[in-house]
């Protein structure tokens, strides 16, 4: 049947908000009558509703500290008793079982329960919701005759739909509704389980579940002949690039979502106020500052051919004055992302409403994540890149030991290179980064990149290598450019073949003895 007239419904909420209004509506329009339980039924009388107890439907009394109050015949007959079946109408007229022609139920807050700092298991497993999902579970299987609503977002749009129909809901609604359901229950049992099994304690369990939210459709993915859409975990943290507020500009395309993300890691690594210019998720300038404005001037400077229509991240608040420096060098930006801005800043590029500006409200721990990369058929999960690197570990494993200056220069080279794809290295002097080679199928290439780019910046830099160097070509190449200092993991079998040769040439080289792959 289309149209079902609501004449009795269920009511036991969690989340009270709208309740009240939705049935004084319910009731003064419709003539509905609204059975409840428990809290739900006290605010219902409280406001002046008339509301019959749910024990008085079913003829038994709430018990066991409200754990057994729903879970009866009367209920669940009511619910899925098939209007259409004559055997269904005479078994429930024969027990005197009821109809009920709409649910409005939501759950025990499980989730938000078992997220708060020392919870027990006792009040997470009081926090199981039995009755609620049951019941929804029962009117979304009956959706033919049975109008189930879970959100309080949609009271408005039923009312109006029985408004629109002299008080009945139409199957297309119920139907859709029906839907809803279940992604609610799915998703509420997953995190029970979660719970249950100590998913979150166990680095890589037996069984993976992501639960994903739709944030946008893209206009397409990285080709124009691939359809794309971005989704965040529905559990996300605050302050990441998925949950950041977007102030203004197009839509993120796929293409910026990657180089942003690219962007947003490598400026995370630096305590210092940090700029990190990205282009196709490979930095062209990193600098660290004393300011932040500094920091983008240097950045920007290393490559600023390069940097157009690049992406930007920052690790401070953006104010006015960083924006007059993008506009004086006429840098046209595809997308900004920091933790906040200025509202001088804001103002400045308003005046440029193309500009993807992201503000994610503040700054987590680099790496404090896990990792996810599609392949076909599968799915690879690593944690993230985040080794606590204390460079009192490193070790100078050449004649020449570097000076502080050249030790602090290295340290900022080491963190920058981890952002840079393999095969990686880059060369840096004065904290910004003036060579970059990346992505090449063999290092000494990535060397030569490097040192090319940098050119005359070259002579009294230093260089990081994101792995070791299995041969010294790597270091002769980055010599021969005027590289004073080398870091780099070390692990190779030809060490100390690439040791001897720094000692030939004068260079200092210290080991990290942990590699930075990024492919």
């Amino acid at each position: 049947m289309d149209q079902v007239q609501v004449k009795r419904a269920l009511v036991s909420v969690t989340d009270k908000t709208g309740v009240v209004e939705f049935c004084r509506a319910l009731q003064e329009e419709f003539g509905v009558e609204v059975v409840s339980t428990g809290g739900t039924a006290k605010v219902l009388a409280e406001a002046g509703l008339t509301v019959r107890p749910i024990d008085d439907l079913t003829g038994f009394p709430e018990m066991m500290d409200g754990r057994v109050k729903t879970l009866h015949p009367r209920v669940h007959g009511g619910l899925l008793a098939r209007r259409d079946v004559p055997e269904h109408m005479a078994a429930a007229e024969e027990h005197g079982i009821g109809m009920i022609d709409m649910v409005v139920v939501n759950l025990y807050a499980f989730e938000a329960t078992v997220a708060r700092e020392g919870v027990t298991e006792e009040d997470a497993i009081e926090n199981i919701d039995i009755g609620g999902p049951s019941m929804l579970r029962s009117a979304a299987k009956n959706f033919e005759s049975v109008a189930v609503v879970t959100d309080p977002a949609g009271y408005d749009d039923v009312l109006a739909e029985m408004r629109a129909n002299g008080g009945a809901t139409t199957l297309v609604t119920r139907r859709a509704l029906a839907t809803a359901v279940f992604r609610t229950t799915s998703a509420y049992d997953s995190a029970i389980w979660m719970y249950l099994s100590g998913y979150h304690a166990t680095r890589f369990p037996e069984e993976v579940r992501f639960r994903l939210e739709k944030a946008q459709e893209l206009r397409y993915g990285e080709n124009p002949h691939q359809e794309a859409a971005f989704y965040r975990l529905v559990d996300g943290k605050p302050d990441t690039l998925a949950r950041a507020t977007q102030i203004q500009g197009k839509d993120l395309s796929y293409n910026n979502i990657l180089d942003t993300d690219a962007a947003w890691a490598a400026v995370r690594e630096f305590n210092e106020p940090a700029c990190v210019i990205v282009k196709h998720t490979n930095p062209c300038g990193i600098s660290i500052a004393d300011d932040i404005t500094t920091a983008y001037l240097n950045a920007h400077d290393a490559d600023p051919v390069s940097a157009f229509g690049g992406v930007m991240a920052f690790n401070r608040l953006v104010p006015a004055l960083l924006i007059e420096g993008i506009f004086d060098n006429g840098q046209f930006v595809e997308v900004m992302i920091a933790p906040e801005f200025e509202p001088g800043a804001l103002e400045m590029l308003a005046t440029k409403p193309d500009v993807r500006v992201l503000a994610t409200g503040g700054l987590r721990t680099p790496g404090a994540h896990y990792e996810s990369r599609a392949v076909e058929g599968g799915m690879l999960i690593q944690t993230g890149d985040a080794v606590n690197e204390d460079p009192a570990t490193f070790r100078v494993v050449t004649k020449r030991e570097p000076s502080a200056e050249e030790m602090a220069q290295l340290i900022f080279a080491w963190k920058a290179a981890k952002s840079v794809k393999s095969n990686a290295i880059l060369l840096a002097r004065d904290f910004v980064s003036v060579g970059v080679g990346a992505g090449q199928m063999n290092r000494v290439n990535s060397a030569r990149i490097a040192v090319e780019q940098a050119s005359a910046k070259a002579r009294g830099a230093v260089a990081a290598s994101d792995a070791f160097m299995p041969f010294s070509d790597s270091l002769e190449v980055c010599a021969a450019g005027g590289v004073t200092a080398i870091i780099q993991p070390g692990g190779s079998v030809r060490d100390e073949e690439v040791i001897a040769k720094a000692d030939e040439l004068g260079v200092a080289m210290v080991f990290t003895d942990h590699r930075h792959f990024r492919h």
